[in-house]
């Protein structure tokens, strides 16, 4: 019965047996499981958040609680029998509380508990059996406590883990085996302690992690090179803000599958040539905030798959011009905060993907020496493929404060040190390099062209755009507006526009330079590209909590594109102050749809599409590629009756039913009233009595009465016919009589005496 208890009957007097029924009365009596400062919600989820509780509540009913919050209140002890009722719990919250000590069986009948949150207390450790109970956990926190140590012992029996955290904690170090009994763990945080230490075997049995974040610790280098040995699956890794000096070569050698490396924050002054051999999936690559001077020319040869890479605030001086020559897919590059005066004019050459390069912050001497780097900034500029660069003069001091991309050639005089111009312009830094062997100009992210005729779009980009590859050219329209326009000087370009031209100064008498005949023009603008392809926004599917939302690429002449176009849902609570506080970023070469999950019922939503270009988005999405949706109350439609009471319209139709019906029965009511008056009044009118003078009206004829007639009144009924004239009277009287009866009769017997005796007759 749940939370209904049997009142028993009380036993009734002896006096009173005779009138109560012999038959018990089974009462059930409603006691709600929830203890009293606490909500509940459906009888499984007790909800005692912040309610400056000291000792956890006892539960009435504790058989199907599945959820117990108990976050942010000042329990300072966990004992053997809070929770040993609570068999069938599955997500239990402790967070911010002021928990000391955990009695080794306070979890041990909880062994369908997935999820724990010990995180935000004050725990100096994890005492070892503690959580051999806990089969099927799946996520713990014990973060931001007082932990200084742990040992193998502290996880056993949590086979199913997922994640683990223990960020925030007093580690000093990690001894061997520490997690070797979470074979399924795929997220571990270790960041915010005082780590100083890894012992060789620390991270043995975690083939399966993906995640690990060692950042904010005191480790000032790695000793052992293979500690990251048993990580065969690590995804990320996280090094930041340590007191890494230096980098043992080939520290990251059995790591495959990486694909971002965090290094900032450290003091690494110099790094080995091989420090990252081995990171063939390596996509992202952060260096910042270190003290490197100079790199190795072969230390980003094994980073083939590298699209992001970090060196701001270091202090490079120079770099040699093959640095970047075997980063095909390098997307970005930040060498801003440096101590750079030149780079060599090929030194992104090798570099077709590169839109977004961030050379700030340097004290850039602008000589000769960078007439190579201006040249290929310009060349790049003027075809799209390539955000804003800020290179601002320091010296010589007459240029000093002014930009490289609008100073002419002329301005750039040889140093002033008597250095040579070796960096100079040469022809291929001058023209737009070639592209890299193997890697085809669209598919790549660049867009360029391999000579004049240039090469029709690559077959995903035709599929993308829904058009065959032989296709013509874009109307005039989208060559225009994929145009760039030069900002003003020492202002930047708005972001997710196409960049200034350096190439294409605005001159009189020097127009812009055409397209070459027969070659598809570029588009490098994604708002170019939101107007002239996307259309077609419709949702599908709504539910509760998720929806489908599709689109579609119009079959446009198919023009050559900055890279592979990708998309971008952004979504919100429509009405938002802030507007798309959220967003989803689709594939390259996905179909042109997503599914939003993770919605709150019963809630209208906007939702737009976006596409990106080369790396950049529209700042604004336009009005037609936003659709307006509700989503449906919680359970979906088919059980929006059940879990939140019946259906309104519904309930609306059968109210106006059952008042049409009534309306319906009233007038009914009312017109068999009037016409039931109808009815009897004519019945009435049928069976009521006749007038007297109705009855013996003055209009008939007279019936005489014969001289013969006794002297009643029966002789006014006689049906004989008539031997005397009648005599004349008023209407006004009620009654006809013979007349000869009231006159004088001429015979002996009449007179005097026959008039009284008819007035006496009359009178009785």
């Amino acid at each position: 019965m749940g939370a209904l208890r049997w009142v028993r009957l009380m036993v009734l007097p002896r006096v009173l047996w005779g009138s109560v029924p012999l038959f018990f009365l089974l009462l059930p009596a409603a006691e709600s499981i929830c203890p009293e400062p606490c909500d509940c919600q459906q009888h499984q989820h007790l909800l005692c958040t912040n309610r400056g509780l000291r000792s956890v509540p006892k539960a009435a009913e504790p058989q199907d609680v599945l959820t117990y919050s108990l976050g942010g209140n000042f329990i300072a002890n966990i004992s053997a029998f809070d929770f040993h009722r609570l068999a069938g719990l599955q997500r239990l919250d402790l967070q911010y509380n002021r928990i000391r000590s955990l009695h080794p069986k306070a979890f041990e009948r909880l062994d369908r508990l997935e999820e724990l949150y010990l995180g935000n207390n004050l725990l100096p450790a994890l005492a070892p059996g503690t959580l051999s109970a806990l089969a099927k956990l799946r996520i713990l926190y014990v973060n931001a406590n007082e932990i200084v140590r742990l040992s193998a012992a502290s996880f056993s029996g949590l086979s199913s883990l997922v994640k683990l955290r223990l960020d925030g904690n007093e580690l000093g170090s990690l001894s061997d085996s520490t997690f070797s009994g979470l074979p399924n763990l795929l997220y571990l945080h270790l960041e915010s302690n005082r780590i100083r230490w890894l012992s060789r075997g620390a991270f043995n049995g975690l083939a399966k992690l993906r995640f690990l974040d060692l950042s904010g610790n005191q480790q000032s280098s790695i000793r052992h090179p293979d500690i990251f040995g048993p990580l065969r699956s690590l995804h990320t890794l996280l090094l930041a803000s340590n007191s890494l000096q230096q980098l043992t070569g080939g520290l990251f050698q059995h790591l495959p599958g990486l694909a971002k490396l965090s290094l900032s924050g450290n003091r690494l002054a110099h790094l080995a040539p091989d420090a990252f051999t081995g990171l063939g999936s390596l996509k992202e690559l952060r260096l910042e905030g270190n003290l490197l001077s100079h790199l190795p020319a072969a230390l980003l040869e094994p980073l083939s798959s590298l699209e992001a890479l970090d060196l701001s605030r270091n202090a490079l001086t120079a770099l040699h011009p093959a640095t970047f020559g075997r980063l095909g897919r390098l997307r970005e590059l930040s060498l801003r905060d440096n101590a750079l005066t030149t780079l060599p004019g090929e030194l992104f050459a090798s570099s077709p993907a590169l839109y977004r390069l961030e050379l700030e912050g340097n004290a850039w001497s602008c000589d000769c020496r960078l007439s190579g780097l201006k040249h290929w900034l310009g060349a790049w500029h003027s075809q799209g493929r390539l955000l804003t660069v800020f290179v601002q003069c320091r010296l010589p001091p007459a240029l000093a404060g002014k930009y490289l991309d609008y100073l002419q050639d002329a301005q750039l005089l040889p140093p002033q040190d008597g250095g040579s111009c070796h960096h100079g312009a040469s022809p291929s830094a001058a023209s737009p390099p070639p592209s890299v062997e193997g890697l085809d100009s669209n598919s790549s992210g660049a867009g360029l062209p391999r000579g004049p005729p240039g090469p029709p779009p690559s077959a995903s980009t035709a599929r993308l755009l829904g058009a065959p590859e032989s296709a013509a050219a874009p109307p005039r329209a989208a060559v225009e507006a994929a145009s760039p326009t030069p900002p003003l000087p020492g202002r930047p370009a708005a972001s997710g526009r196409a960049p200034p031209s350096a190439a294409w100064p605005r001159r009189a008498g020097n127009p812009r330079s055409a397209p070459a005949a027969g070659v598809p023009p570029l588009v490098s603008d994604p708002c170019d590209f939101n107007k002239l392809f996307l259309c077609n926004l419709s949702v599908e599917a709504v539910g509760s909590t998720s929806v489908t939302v599709r689109w579609a690429v119009r079959p446009h002449r198919s023009p050559r594109l900055l890279g592979p176009a990708r998309f971008r849902l952004l979504f919100d609570r429509f009405g938002a102050a802030v507007k798309f506080q959220r967003f989803v970023y689709l594939p390259e070469r996905g179909e042109p749809a997503a599914t939003l999950r993770e919605l709150r019922p019963d809630t209208p939503y906007l939702v737009c599409v976006e596409g990106i270009l080369g790396g950049r988005v529209c700042p604004v999405a336009p009005r037609d590629h936003c659709a307006g949706l509700v989503t449906l109350p919680e359970g979906g439609a088919a059980a929006a009756g059940g879990s939140r009471g019946p259906d309104q319209q519904l309930l609306t139709l059968v109210l106006l039913a059952v008042n049409a019906l009534l309306l319906f029965a009233a007038l009914a009511a009312w017109a068999s009233r009037l016409l039931r008056k109808k009815v009897l009044g004519r019945r009435r009118r049928k069976a009521a009595p006749v007038h007297v003078r109705q009855l013996y009206s003055t209009r008939r004829p007279l019936r005489s009465m014969g001289t013969g007639v006794s002297n009643d009144f029966s002789g006014f009924q006689s049906h004989r016919p008539p031997r005397g004239a009648a005599c004349a009277l008023s209407e006004a009287d009620l009654i006809e009589f013979p007349c000869e009866r009231f006159m004088d009769s001429g015979g002996g017997g009449g007179g005097r005496h026959g008039d009284d005796h008819l007035l006496q007759r009359f009178a009785d």
